[in-house]
């Protein structure tokens, strides 16, 4: 069930209605409906993968309360591995298995022996990086002692299953979300207002900006070798914004959905296109997962305490492992291992926390500088996302090689030249907005929020009904 989908549509009212009008009488009643929910709306992806989901949830659950009770840091110890081990382990089966398998089996080949692997015909489960994630942050918490373990199993099933960040995030803390659901919640109609005028622009980026992109990013990419090198270079751009626009989308629709029901979720975007430099980018892009992997990979391997060498090796094991836990391809441990290197300078004069600042431009010699910063660090990010989207290390180089040696820059796209123009066109105009807008969460809101909300609307149907194409790209992860 796709939230940019008609049965969608007709879900989240239904669910609406029964939690604010039958089932709004006590918390728990309020978060069991939400957990009916959220399994009804897991379920319509792959009701198989149900009992996946549950079966992490009882592990987490179970293993938490055990490692509150360990008199012993050997007890401790056994059920918090126990719960990383199982966790990891379901998490490799199902999407690295087969990477490992056909890796290694390449690997004996390129030396003269012939391997045939047995691989397995599995789909991925939606969502497993996402509600792994959940679940061992929970355990790792309650290991350091950094929280209690929760005893209300309703209340912890909620917190890994809700349903508008089950698929795609953002990742959610239990110091965050949990306090949340252990309160009754009351209707208010201005935090539903802004959720509404959340999910209208995340349905905005979704459809009218990543949908369309899409279109000609695929074709762009799918067709390269036949492409000139302007027409690879907006394939590159083109691609940047359907990423941004899509994911970007899916966490204001999954924030807008989540202020529905009273709950505040983590912002997940923080217009990371306007950063100055690549480690702004970081601060601003995919917030959960970023902040995600400092606290629990990047300082428990020491953080910056140990000097700059340990800095360096601990920046690029965090970024490695970010582009392996993106999917199961060389090339998106090379985009990590590029990041890696983009924020070696950073770290090398210091300076990877000098942008913590607002971005302001009044239009002088310094203003001309960040303008410049924030092109340079797109330009780069966007050569990045060329290996995030290539289907091999190889046509990413291939790629990159083309737009330098191919040489002609001329209107040559597709078979509809006029259409370039236009995409252009609405990329600057959604642009312009979200720098008016980059002080703000919901961008529809303020003064002339009902025109806004027309327009938004109206876009949405328009280019809705243009565009087949629906999956948002991170259910993959």
């Amino acid at each position: 069930m796709f939230f940019n989908s008609l049965a969608f549509a007709m879900f989240l009212p239904i669910v609406f209605f029964l939690y604010w009008f039958v089932f709004n009488k006590t918390k728990s009643t309020q978060n069991a409906l939400l957990i009916v929910a959220s399994y009804y709306f897991y379920s319509c992806w792959d009701w198989r993968f149900l009992f996946l989901l549950v079966f992490s949830t009882f592990l987490d659950y179970f293993t938490g309360i055990q490692i509150e009770k360990s008199n012993s840091e050997k007890g401790r110890k056994f059920w918090f591995w126990l719960s990383v081990l199982v966790n990891l382990g379901f998490l490799g089966i199902f999407k690295y298995y087969n990477f490992f398998a056909a890796s290694f089996a390449e690997m004996f080949t390129s030396f003269g022996f012939n391997v045939s692997p047995m691989l397995l015909n599995v789909i991925l489960p939606v969502g497993i990086s996402f509600y792994t994630f959940h679940g061992l942050s929970y355990v790792i918490d309650i290991y350091y002692k950094r929280i209690k373990a929760e005893y209300n199993f309703v209340d912890y099933s909620l917190f890994v299953s809700y349903f508008p960040l089950l698929v795609a995030g953002p990742i959610e803390r239990a110091t965050h979300l949990l306090p949340e659901l252990k309160e009754k919640r009351e209707f208010n109609f201005e935090k539903a207002k802004e959720g509404v005028c959340q999910i209208v622009w995340g349905l905005v980026k979704k459809v009218v900006i990543a949908d369309t992109c899409a279109v000609y990013a695929n074709a762009i990419f799918d067709h390269y070798p036949s492409m000139n090198s302007f027409s690879l270079i907006l394939g590159a751009v083109y691609f940047a914004f359907q990423i941004y626009g899509d994911f970007s989308g899916y966490s204001d629709i999954a924030l807008g959905v989540s202020k529905l029901f009273g709950l505040e979720l983590l912002r997940n975007f923080n217009y990371p296109y306007f950063s100055r430099d690549i480690a702004e980018f970081w601060r601003r892009w995919h917030i959960s997962l970023s902040s995600w992997f400092r606290d629990y990979l990047y300082i428990p391997l020491g953080g910056s305490k140990g000097g700059l060498w340990m800095k360096i090796r601990n920046t690029f094991i965090i970024f490695i492992i970010s582009g392996f836990w993106h999917g199961a391809n060389w090339t998106y441990i090379v985009w990590g291992f590029i990041n890696a290197l983009y924020f070696l300078p950073l770290l090398l004069s210091n300076s990877n926390r000098n942008n913590m600042d607002s971005i302001t431009l009044k239009w002088n010699f310094d203003s001309i500088r960040v303008l410049f910063s924030i092109l340079t660090t797109f330009l780069l990010t966007c050569v990045a996302w060329v290996f995030f989207r290539a289907k091999t290390i190889t046509d990413a180089f291939l790629y990159l090689k083309k737009i330098f040696t191919n040489g002609e820059f001329s209107a040559q796209y597709l078979d509809n030249e006029r259409y370039n123009y236009e995409l252009l066109l609405m990329i600057g105009l959604f642009v312009l907005v979200e720098w008016n807008n980059k002080t703000k969460v919901e961008p529809i809101s303020g003064k002339r929020s009902m025109i806004k909300m027309a327009l938004a609307i109206m876009a949405i149907i328009a280019f809705g009904t243009y565009s087949d194409y629906k999956e948002f790209i991170y259910f993959q992860f």
